[in-house]
């Protein structure tokens, strides 16, 4: 029986896939798409867009006589617009099981596996099979968040927090690291809320995980500011071992603080603001992203400018701008929406912002040299390496995997230019 997987979303959607090709790989054939029995569409439903999407995805596939599997979010997102549609789901919390979900489709019957996980503690499943086009390696630290955004649907596809094991987090890590892997990729909802039911901390896994022997860099993913914030002496020394790169994704969300109240985002732009700035006088380069929402109902034009100006004075290197989908079952539903069109011209304008900030800042980077570590295959034959700050550098030659050292030759907004050099 041969199986295709389709993924959706987000690096901790592409962990769980790693989860379903490692329990596909035990009994079935992975397949190309043309040849497949059976489609598993591990699904996002972050935003309406992209729930309407894989829904003509799956309504495309049936029409071409596959079987269709659904996992990922949309499982609880969207059950009742999805169930009739599909021969099977799986709840993310649930994804180990897709074996048996396959088998019972193949059966005849049409299994809905989407029980809420009951365990206090989640911990992380040992099968995994990890595509190896790249030197990246995803590994999720945590499953579901502690937080209660009004705008956001994701808890309720991924419930309340459930940190994995420190000690099994470590040995996932190392074991990748001795299978080849140089970038590793921490993912969760939110990073900086690692550890708060197991009585830990995201700078006590970071410690532990830099005492693994090997050249390796890790990436640490989105971390809240509420979180961060009470944290940050902690963090900047874990931050300051070579291993991990100066890299933060913080997403401040608006810049309006009584715009973050009606998100019910628990923190302020000044939480924000201290985190990005702690982080830059203590690292000569810092790689700073964030997120934004425009269009959220209760945002005026007022409120849209200080987001605007917030970032005109932070300058981060990646703003991920999102214009406000209402989502269904989110205390924000209830609110009114604003026409799109005031929505897709604000984003305009904080995207004709965010290319003009990144111009500004990887100028500085011209003439320049850095050590870089080649992590993936580029367009037009190039490849993707990142500096200590994980700064994308495009070079013409390399081998994934190896640390190079080059100089910087040109630039755009968002990535620089560099030639191998030998000294």
């Amino acid at each position: 029986m041969k199986v295709y997987l389709e993924t959706y979303g987000c690096t901790m959607n592409q962990a769980d896939s790693d989860i379903i090709r490692g329990v596909l790989s035990r009994e079935f054939e992975l397949s190309d798409l043309d040849n497949a029995d059976v489609v598993v569409i591990n699904s996002c439903g972050v935003i309406e867009y992209t729930e309407r999407k894989i829904i003509r995805r799956i309504l495309e596939l049936k029409k071409e006589g596959k079987r269709i599997i659904l996992a990922g979010c949309l499982t609880r997102i969207a059950r009742k617009r999805v169930e009739s549609i599909v021969d099977g789901m799986v709840s993310p919390d649930n994804a180990h099981f897709i074996d048996e979900v396959i088998k019972t489709v193949l059966n005849g019957e049409k299994p809905i596996l989407i029980r809420k996980n009951d365990v206090d503690k989640a911990e992380m499943h040992p099968l995994k099979c990890r595509l190896n086009h790249n030197a990246i390696a995803i590994v999720s630290i945590s499953e579901g968040c502690v937080g209660n955004c009004s705008f956001c649907i994701t808890k309720a596809a991924r419930g309340r927090l459930r940190s994995f094991s420190l000690e099994k987090i470590v040995d996932e890590v190392r074991s990748v690291v001795r299978g080849g892997f140089k970038e590793i990729q921490l993912t969760s909802q939110d990073t900086a809320a690692y550890g708060i039911d197991r009585n830990l901390s995201l700078p006590d896994l970071l410690n532990a995980l830099c005492k693994i022997e090997g050249d390796f860099r890790i990436r640490v993913g989105m971390m809240n500011p509420q979180h961060a914030v009470n944290m940050l002496d902690e963090l900047i020394n874990a931050f300051s071992d070579e291993k991990i790169y100066k890299f933060i994704h913080v997403p401040v969300q608006s810049g309006d603080n009584k715009i973050l109240e009606d998100m019910k985002r628990n923190h302020t732009v000044e939480d924000f603001v201290e985190v990005v700035s702690t982080f830059k006088k203590n690292f000569e380069d810092v790689l700073v992203s964030t997120d934004i929402i425009v269009g959220f109902p209760t945002e005026n034009e007022e409120s849209f400018w200080r987001s605007y100006e917030l970032i005109k004075e932070i300058k981060p290197d990646i703003v991920n701008i999102t214009r406000y989908s209402p989502r269904k079952g989110t205390p924000a539903y209830r609110l009114k929406d604003m026409p799109d069109w005031v929505k897709k011209e604000r984003s305009r304008k904080l995207t004709r912002l965010m290319r003009e900030i990144g111009i500004e800042n990887n100028r500085r980077f011209l003439g320049k040299k850095y050590r870089v570590l080649i992590t993936k295959k580029g367009k037009n034959s190039t490849f993707l390496s990142r500096t200590n700050s994980y700064r994308a550098v495009v070079l013409n030659h390399g081998r994934i995997g190896e640390f190079k050292k080059v100089l910087i030759e040109d630039f755009s907004f968002n990535y620089l230019v560099g030639r191998e050099i030998y000294r």
